[in-house]
């Protein structure tokens, strides 16, 4: 679809102010650095504990917890955020908890400490998620949401890559010493900070961004009551029930190292070629709502259903075809999922509905592990029927789905 022309807005907009494409790819910087800072810090959380006395039960109940506090507590930042409107000093101040934490991690010296401190850089996360998403939300108004959004998601995953790699290789020249490699992670932590307040000083109002198109357009229908609209929790139906048939990596990395199809090596060099998927997945879907419009998203419980049908093979081709398939649809959740909520919800509403939507994701996400892990161990054929199964609500929920589009 294409954008409409410049407004009345538009042309007279100050000639220093940053344009929205500019603000999209510099706020996927910060993400980029962000990811690389506590991507590479996930990447070896539960090495780090287990130095420190704990045990997987431990680990596990840590990590769940932070997870649980990442999804969770986005239902009390996503209204605080319209309720206030300061979105800057959400996202600053989560970013900052995060990138705060992570260097800590490595100089803590205890196991309660540290265990603290994992959860507290998942606090964070939940802290900035709905503010950073609804300022993104006011650029890629101008951009395009899908583009916008995929574009941000791409950056996003080269720091999830970065990471990771960043922190193997001085545990490698360390001998793996885990200060260090944490301690290096203080360097990208400190670009995002100095990174976030020039773009706020630079952009304070990201929202005149939306007001510029939508100037002339009519106002999005909202309840009386403050209620977010019908179609946005129909959405949030759809997106529950194709994240429930979801498997986790965890579950196909399980399936690929017992059924001896992949050394536990080379399960990390998978996961990457994964989250390489993952960004031109959510590029060309993003490029593709723009054009046609939420109907895209069926590719989701189609990918979906695919993982399923061709991750829990025996045959090491199909099992990797699979798992590259869960790489192009955690994309298209990444970006695309969050591109429609923006159309669904007008902006006084929009942080409570991101909030609100993490939620669904979360515990959908919650329900997707626990089913698929049960069945796998109960019949891989019956995994997949109940998966198929589950798609094809998914696809009539999104059939039921009508998007008001800029």
């Amino acid at each position: 679809m294409n954008r409409p022309g410049p407004t009345a807005r538009e042309a007279d907009r100050p000639p220093g102010r940053m344009g929205p494409w500019r603000f999209v790819v510099w706020f996927g910087t910060v993400s980029l650095l962000a990811d690389v800072v506590y991507e590479g810090a996930r990447s070896i959380t539960g090495p780090l504990l287990a130095s420190l006395g704990a045990s997987a039960l431990v680990v596990g109940l840590v990590t769940g917890a932070g997870e649980a506090a990442a999804l969770g507590l986005r239902l009390v930042s996503g209204p605080l955020a319209d309720r206030t409107r300061r979105f800057w000093g959400l996202a600053i101040a989560g970013y900052a908890l995060t990138v705060v934490s992570v260097p800590l991690l490595g100089v803590a010296g205890v196991l309660w400490a540290a265990c603290v401190l994992v959860i507290a850089e998942r606090v964070g996360k939940a802290v900035r998620s709905p503010a950073k998403d609804t300022l993104l939300s006011h650029a890629t108004a101008a951009t395009g949401r899908g583009r916008g959004f995929a574009v941000h998601e791409a950056l996003d995953q080269i720091g999830a890559l970065v990471g990771p790699l960043l922190v193997a290789g001085v545990l490698a020249l360390t001998g793996n010493d885990y200060g260090p490699a944490l301690g290096v992670l203080a360097l990208p932590g400190i670009a995002v900070l100095l990174l976030l307040s020039w773009l706020r000083a630079r952009v304070p109002d990201p929202e005149a961004y939306e007001r510029e198109v939508t100037a002339a357009a009519p106002a999005t229908p909202v309840a009386h009551d403050g209620r977010l609209p019908r179609a946005f929790w129909t959405y949030a139906g759809f997106t529950g029930a194709t994240t429930t048939g979801f498997a986790t990596f965890g579950v196909l990395s399980y399936h690929l190292v017992q059924r001896h199809l992949l050394a536990a090596a080379w399960v990390p060099v998978l996961y990457a070629a994964a989250m390489a998927v993952d960004a031109v997945a959510a590029l060309a879907t993003g490029w593709l709502y723009d054009r046609h419009g939420p109907r895209v998203l069926i590719a989701l419980p189609v990918l979906t259903a695919a993982v399923a049908a061709l991750a829990f093979t025996d045959t090491i081709a199909i099992a990797v075809a699979g798992s590259l398939a869960w790489g192009a649809a955690m994309g298209i959740q990444e970006s695309t999922l969050r591109a429609t909520v923006a159309d669904l919800v007008p902006s006084g509403r929009r942080a409570t509905a991101y909030g609100l939507f993490a939620g669904v994701v979360g515990a959908a996400s919650l329900a997707g592990g626990t089913l698929t892990g049960g069945l796998y161990g109960y019949s891989i054929p019956v995994l997949i029927t109940v998966v198929v199964a589950i798609q094809v609500l998914a696809v009539v929920l999104l059939a039921a789905t009508r998007v008001r589009r800029l």
